[in-house]
């Protein structure tokens, strides 16, 4: 049995947009114009989104990446429903330059902007035909990585990698619909580590 989880840290990579286009656009715009919410310790801290980055080894398939700091819902729940008091979570594409795009974003854009969905939508009409061309290029694989560190000083991490975005986003659903046909899960919408939400068996 492990020790007290201490650290943990989430850490996306996609290849351009991941194939879904405007999907990912718009999703990654409006994240920018929240404040990251990590927690350090039991503190809650906020961030400047994009900031923060680091280099992680996504594996073999996909090589070390950078990433950075945005505001995901998987921080507050794993920090509220897992007791886990130091965790974050970062993302990153390629090609760098979106990364660099997206950083310029969140520091010259007005927050306003960022949160208004007609402008976003513009933005995204004028971007999402050059990110369909580089798609064609980059590819649409997408890489998560979860680590964590306990008390006894034990670090572990896992990863998964796909591909296609679309077609883990597909599997992903399919687990999901796969745990309510099976009883696994109650009705309603829940983070899969909640009480009510996919079964898991570390929880029991």
């Amino acid at each position: 049995m492990h020790s007290l989880n201490l650290f943990s840290s989430f850490f996306y990579y996609i290849a351009g947009s991941g194939g879904v286009g405007p999907t990912t656009l718009a999703s990654s715009f409006y994240l920018l114009g929240e404040d990251v919410i990590t927690y350090n310790k039991g503190e809650e801290i906020k961030l400047k989104p994009y900031s923060g980055v680091l280099n992680i080894d996504f594996g073999k398939d996909v090589g070390k990446k950078n990433v950075y700091l945005l505001n995901l819902p998987e921080v507050k729940s794993a920090f509220k429903i897992l007791d886990v008091p130091t965790v974050s979570a970062r993302f990153g594409s390629d090609p760098f330059f979106w990364n660099w795009g997206m950083h310029t974003f969140a520091n010259f854009l007005p927050t306003e902007s960022l949160r208004d969905k007609k402008k976003v939508s513009k933005l995204v009409e004028v971007i999402d035909p050059i990110v369909r061309t580089i798609d064609g290029i980059a590819g649409e694989c997408v890489s998560m990585r979860v680590d964590l560190e306990y008390s006894n000083g034990q670090n572990i991490f896992g990863l998964f990698t796909h591909r296609k975005l679309s077609k883990s986003v597909g599997y992903a659903a399919a687990a999901f619909v796969l745990a309510i046909l099976e009883g696994n899960t109650q009705p309603g919408v829940w983070f899969p580590e909640e009480v009510r939400g996919a079964f898991c068996r570390s929880k029991t």
